[in-house]
């Protein structure tokens, strides 16, 4: 069940996890993005995004948002997202000396 607070995340995301498969293009308008991977940063469940990407800095590269300290994973801001909901389809788009630990994290639970 959704707030008032998760229905920007819940409606960049879970347009994605259509899309995605499908291969139809879905862009996120930036802005919304934004605020939908700060807010799934700061939110402890379901995601503790947080917590299961301690160690790591997250930066946007086509936007003014980061997030955590080490090494760093960035991309687009919507790659970012999906990242943050434990979503693997965008890991492609994510570069720097964090990105592989951050795949390593989605992709073996």
């Amino acid at each position: 069940m959704t707030n008032h607070r998760n229905i920007v995340p819940d409606i960049l995301v879970h347009g994605q996890d259509i899309a995605i498969p499908l291969g139809r293009p879905r862009p996120m308008p930036t802005p919304a993005a934004v605020a939908a991977a700060s807010r799934v940063w700061t939110m402890g469940w379901p995601f503790w995004a947080r917590q299961r990407l301690s160690g790591l800095r997250l930066s946007a590269t086509d936007a003014d948002w980061t997030a955590g300290a080490g090494p760093e994973a960035r991309g687009p801001i919507a790659a970012l997202l999906l990242a943050l909901t434990g979503r693997a389809a965008a890991l492609s788009h994510l570069t720097g000396d964090g990105a592989d630990d951050l795949a390593r994290r989605l992709t073996t639970g």
